[in-house]
């Protein structure tokens, strides 16, 4: 019996696979299957950035503009940051401003879809990216329209006395309108898909231990939505501070430019323009990097760190 249990051990043993082998097997199935989006983003992310920081380190031939030899110019950087330093404010300043205004439209309208909107749900959806099937170009064209001096919403404010410039187009009003706009839709998905997935039993509790209406909305309802809340203002400042087609289409030429206007004018229009645009491009990165980690370790939340 013992040797036909150890000849019987023997042979299963023998026949299957090891339990280490199995585990090789399927951590190598993984590495394969991240393979392909490894491989996308080596190729469409990570040498592009290589190269252009080491564009933004060139230095360009004297007497001959528009043609550049390899150099460690980290002069490109101080140009970047001493001449264009009103930019990053500017844009830092829009792109904060559009985010505040997009929260304060997005959380009652993804609070309304969550909790109130009932059979309306999918129509009020559907609304929200409604928007994403027009070109974002033409969406900020008609935004310019409806802004215009001549429009509906100068004449009101004008009829009141409540524009002192007598215009909204031009401004920096303009800009961050057209900002909030724009990116709204990245703002209220991701609170709606926080609020969607919170048990209303939970929020219901909040009422029955007597608390009002604020309190359970301070303690209950929007730690539930934080995730939410915090997704949304990174997808929406991360763009807006980037954004170069709103303060294009809606703003002057001199007062509300951003920084990703000086970026597309120095890569398209000034002749050897090439080094300091892709150092205006790497410290906008750094600085957008360095605000979001700060942001994150302060508000976030274990799903995002």
């Amino acid at each position: 019996m013992t040797a036909l249990a150890h000849t019987a051990g023997a042979g299963t043993h023998a026949g299957g696979p090891a339990p280490g082998q199995g585990r090789r097997r399927g951590g190598i199935a993984a590495y394969l299957l991240l393979l392909p989006g490894a491989l996308w983003l080596v190729l469409f992310f990570l040498l592009p950035l290589i190269q252009l920081f080491a564009v933004s380190l060139q230095s360009g031939f004297p007497g001959y503009p528009g043609y550049y030899y390899r150099d460690v110019n980290a002069g490109n950087y101080l140009t970047a940051i001493t001449q264009f330093a009103g930019h990053f404010g500017r844009s830092l300043l829009y792109a904060g401003l559009a985010t505040f205004f997009a929260f304060v439209l997005a959380y009652p309208l993804a609070y309304a879809m969550a909790f109130k909107a009932g059979r309306w749900r999918n129509v009020m959806m559907i609304a929200v990216i409604a928007p994403f099937f027009t070109s974002f170009i033409l969406r900020t064209i008609a935004w310019r329209q409806i802004l215009a001096d001549e429009g509906p919403v100068a004449r009101v404010l004008n009829t009141l006395h409540l524009l002192p410039g007598g215009r909204i187009t031009e401004t920096w009003v303009a800009v961050v309108a057209g900002l909030t706009y724009n990116f709204l839709p990245f703002m209220v998905l991701p609170i709606y898909a926080s609020l969607e997935r919170a048990d209303p039993k939970v929020i219901e509790a909040g009422g029955d231990l007597y608390a009002n209406g604020f309190t359970t909305f301070r303690t209950v309802t929007l730690p539930v939505s934080l995730p939410g809340v915090i997704a949304g203002t990174l997808l929406t400042f991360i763009p807006a501070a980037g954004d170069y087609v709103n303060a294009e289409l809606l703003g002057s030429d001199r007062s509300t430019k951003m920084v990703g206007n000086v970026i597309e004018s120095q890569f398209f229009r000034v002749l050897g323009g090439f080094p300091v645009a892709a150092a205006l491009s790497f410290t906008l990165m750094a600085l957008i990097l360095a605000m979001v980690f700060v942001y994150v370790r302060r508000f976030g939340t274990e799903e995002l760190l």
